[in-house]
């Protein structure tokens, strides 16, 4: 009786034991579960945000170089010379001939800045002739230009103009030739001018327009006199880049280049009429005076000598 007794305690004592590592067990491997349940999680997460953090970065960088490139491309279109129809004509410069090929639709502007790499001359130095002086503002078409045409451009080199106008050393501080002196009296009114306009306007003087901007015309402009009083004509030779003032003893031909200014006023009474002035040296002494200009012609002198700037 004792034995099963005892027998019946330990087999007693056992299952309880059996029991309680059975339930530390599974409490064992839940915790671990747990433990680990957050790790993954965690992991899980942070590698969902990396992954949109990442997509977010590409789209943004890609969408911040796209409009870059939008933005270039209407400058480099603006500046490129018009497509369509070209024609092919003659260039003369310097008594240099080239074969050009340009857009009919293209402007005198624009011809001018793609022959400045060609002949090397800045756009604003140069003159192109075509059939006259040729305005900035025209398509060749509207110019007339064909196949084979001759189109002539005089303008002056950038370092030659800069070797003429550079005035001597010794003067430099106080000689500003690009500034224009406006006397306190108008010129009608200076002795050295009313001696001259005194004498009357000449018979042969070509009919002046006042308030009026003209061409040039295809002939010398003449019917003027110079501060002597003697006849004065004057012819531009635009394929020479030269201005020949010819009188009754000899004919001048001075390089458009060489004149560094241009002075001019409507005479007093005759406002049809200027007095003109051509600066050919650094000093306002050097002016060679003429009368009795259309006025007119007084614009378009000044534009075919000096330029547009």
């Amino acid at each position: 009786m004792t034995t099963e007794l005892s027998l019946a305690c330990t087999y007693m004592f056992l299952l309880r034991v059996s029991s309680l590592t059975s339930s530390d067990d599974k409490t064992s491997s839940k915790g671990c579960e747990n433990s680990k349940a957050p790790a993954d999680t965690s992991f899980e997460a942070g590698s969902g945000t990396d992954g949109v953090h990442i997509d977010n970065q590409s789209q943004g960088t890609e969408e911040a170089t796209q409009p870059d490139t939008d933005e270039v491309k209407p400058d480099t279109q603006s500046e490129a010379v018009p497509s369509g129809e070209a024609v092919s004509f003659k260039l003369v410069y310097n008594k240099t001939k080239y074969d050009i090929e340009f857009p009919l639709d293209g402007t005198v502007k624009q011809l001018k800045e793609h022959l400045s790499s060609i002949i090397n001359v800045l756009p604003a130095m140069q003159k192109v002739m075509i059939k006259g002086l040729a305005k900035d503002e025209k398509t060749l078409r509207e110019l007339g230009v064909t196949r084979g045409s001759k189109v002539m451009v005089v303008g002056s080199k950038l370092d030659d103009v800069v070797n003429v106008n550079t005035p001597k050393s010794e003067s430099s501080s106080s000689e500003k030739p690009s500034i224009t002196i406006t006397p306190k009296e108008p010129l009608s009114r200076q002795k050295l001018h009313r001696k001259i306009l005194d004498k009357g306007m000449p018979e042969d003087a070509m009919p002046g327009i006042k308030n009026s901007k003209d061409v040039l015309p295809s002939y010398p402009l003449s019917g003027m006199v110079n501060k002597h009083g003697g006849k004065v004509r004057l012819t531009f030779k635009l394929e020479l880049d030269q201005l020949w003032i010819g009188t009754k003893e000899r004919t001048e031909k001075i390089n458009m280049n060489h004149i560094r200014q241009i002075v001019s006023e409507a005479i007093e009474g005759y406002e049809q009429y200027h007095i003109m002035g051509l600066q050919l040296g650094p000093t306002e002494a050097s002016r060679y005076w003429i009368y009795w200009v259309p006025a007119q012609y007084v614009d378009a002198i000044r534009e075919t000598v000096l330029g547009k700037w």
